[in-house]
């Protein structure tokens, strides 16, 4: 070790002692988080409201702190909540150990489980800490229908995961999931919305959720 070591090393104790402090004025003022910002998980839908968790604990077995717990169930003809032969009926996710890691969503196949960005997630008490199913689920948008419901996309699982995404929804052009008639424009739009991506003349605006892509944000 050199003579002027220890002065090097003082040299930046001295230099931050200097410097204006950083004071955040959180909560009134929250920064803006990076848009793939590693946040609360969130398990999404597909357009007509069934689930994309089909109950596989890939995500369980990815997860390096043990975080995730799943229990499958089989999907009935009676009672259907995702378009496969199985659901998750029961996730969990202990915050408490979770390091945000996002390699649970990078196992899962079917991109159920997503990562928001929403940080605050401190609390006094252990068991909030443990988010079930309910508090992940992704919140039904428009056109979707609360499951358990008969598949409103196609008649096979497969049906959902190779449709055009840029095909409008069923009810867009012909009934709506409920069963009654659409709007009186809704065909015409959506024939619009087509001619105008084969003109080249696509935007954001004319975008159509699909596989879910309407329920996720940003991880």
């Amino acid at each position: 070790m050199g003579i002027l070591d220890p002065y090097k090393g003082f040299g930046v104790t001295f230099s931050t002692m200097f410097k204006k402090p950083t004071t955040e004025q959180y909560p009134e003022y929250k920064k803006e988080t990076a848009p793939r910002f590693h946040g609360r998980h969130q398990l999404n839908r597909h357009p007509d409201g069934l689930e994309k968790c089909v109950g596989c604990e890939l995500c369980a077995w990815a997860c390096p702190a043990d975080a995730i717990y799943v229990e499958g169930a089989d999907n009935t003809d009676e009672e259907r909540y995702s378009p496969g032969e199985r659901y998750g009926s029961v996730y969990q996710i202990n915050y408490l150990r979770c390091i945000l890691c996002g390699l649970c969503i990078e196992a899962c196949p079917t991109r159920a489980l997503t990562m928001s960005n929403d940080y605050e997630l401190a609390d006094d008490s252990r068991a909030d800490l443990i988010f079930t199913k309910e508090q992940l689920l992704a919140p039904l948008r428009e056109g979707m229908e609360s499951p358990p419901h008969p598949m409103r996309l196609g008649e096979s699982e497969t049906d959902y995961y190779t449709r055009d995404p840029d095909a409008p929804l069923p009810w867009q052009v012909g009934s709506t999931p409920g069963g009654g008639a659409p709007a009186g424009d809704t065909q015409a739009e959506a024939e619009s919305v087509i001619a105008r991506r084969v003109a080249g003349e696509h935007s954001r605006a004319d975008e159509v959720p699909a596989h879910g892509a309407g329920s996720e944000q940003p991880r």
